[in-house]
């Protein structure tokens, strides 16, 4: 009886020993994967997804409609993230590619498919430039229009253009009564679950 007392404290001592370990000696928490380019990167992705989604449901008789006077278009605002997509890239030392003029892009606004298109263009580019840099070079210096920063603080300039003209493209939206496309289903989502719980 002695015998089997005692096999059963040593195996429950064994079985305890990993898990009081772990409390005296918390494991360290895994870091984020990829680092400042890995990040931003999936903040364009967001902002891409979003803003091509709004411009290709905005009809394309609104993208010529002044939300007041002096400002952009709705088209306008779409031409000019594309063409400052281009522009932030310049900055980085990245060269708009061969026959693409962002001068050309701001003047588009009026048209929606050509608006949408360079849209796209210019976030594919811009994934695809930054994917290709490398994370060290990132803290090497920039000239932001006569701010020093780094290569990476202007991915910060970038991430707070798209969420300005993001605010700004979804108002517009609104006001032509236009819901958001990720709003709508968001809603329809809520709406599904709703009538799908059992009435009492």
């Amino acid at each position: 009886m002695k015998r089997i007392l005692f096999m059963f404290l040593v195996v429950t001592a064994i079985a305890l020993a990993p898990a009081r370990a772990q409390h005296e000696h918390p494991a360290t928490p895994q870091a984020a994967p990829g680092g400042a380019k890995a990040e931003f990167l999936e903040q364009v992705a967001e902002y891409e997804k979003k803003f091509t989604a709004l411009a290709e449901a905005v009809p394309a008789e609104k993208y010529t409609s002044h939300p007041s006077e002096g400002v952009r278009t709705v088209g306008e605002v779409y031409a000019h993230v594309a063409a400052g997509n281009y522009m932030f890239l310049h900055i980085l030392g990245v060269a708009a590619p061969a026959g693409v003029d962002p001068k050309a892009i701001s003047g588009l606004g009026g048209d929606k498919a050509k608006t949408v298109q360079a849209l796209k263009d210019s976030f594919v580019f811009m994934r695809k430039s930054v994917e290709g840099m490398d994370d060290a070079s990132l803290e090497s210096p920039a000239d932001f229009f006569g701010t020093k920063t780094t290569r990476r603080g202007v991915f910060f300039h970038i991430t707070g253009h798209l969420g300005e003209h993001l605010g700004q493209a979804i108002a517009n939206a609104r006001t032509n009564g236009v819901v958001p496309p990720w709003t709508a289903e968001r809603m329809k989502k809520q709406a599904e679950k709703k009538d799908a719980k059992p009435q009492p």
